[in-house]
C-alpha cells in the first residue's frame, strides 16, 4: 500500500469515526422543548411553591430537579416525555405526600396540573434565558 492510499484510508476512518460519534451523541438526547432551566410556581392549599428547575429529556424519559432553596432539592421521579407532554412525580421532602405532575411544554412555558392528597392545582414554569 502506498503512502497516498494510507492517507486516504486514514481520512476515511477519521470521517467515519466523527460521523459515528455525532450520531451516538444526538441519539442520546431528545430535541424536546422541556430541555433546560426553568422557574416554577404553584399555589396550593399547602402554600406557595417556587423553585428553580432543570430538566432533560432522554429517549422518552425525563430527568431533573427542583431546587427550592435552603438546601431543599426534589428530584424528578418516574419522569416521562412524549413530544410536548410531560409527566413526573415529586416526593415532598420524603413525606408521604407525592405530587403527581403533568403538563404541556412550549418553547418558553410549561403549564400543567399537580395532584396530591385528593387535591388538584395548576402550575406553571417559565424558561430561563
Amino acid at each position: 500500500m502506498n503512502n497516498n492510499t494510507s492517507k486516504t484510508l486514514a481520512k476515511i476512518f477519521l470521517l467515519f469515526t466523527v460521523v459515528s460519534l455525532q450520531a451516538c451523541s444526538s441519539s442520546n438526547k431528545d430535541d424536546s422543548p422541556i430541555n433546560g432551566d426553568w422557574v416554577f410556581t404553584m399555589s396550593s392549599p399547602f402554600g406557595e411553591l417556587n423553585a428553580d428547575v432543570t430538566m432533560q429529556a432522554t429517549r422518552g424519559s425525563l430527568q431533573g430537579a427542583f431546587d427550592l432553596g435552603g438546601g431543599r432539592v426534589w428530584p424528578v421521579e418516574n419522569g416521562a416525555v412524549s413530544g410536548s407532554e410531560i409527566s413526573f412525580n415529586l416526593d415532598r421532602d420524603g413525606s408521604p405526600m407525592v405530587y403527581e405532575m403533568s403538563g404541556t411544554a412550549s418553547s418558553t412555558t410549561v403549564e400543567g396540573t399537580a395532584k396530591a392528597m385528593g387535591t388538584e392545582v395548576p402550575w406553571r414554569m417559565t424558561k430561563k434565558n
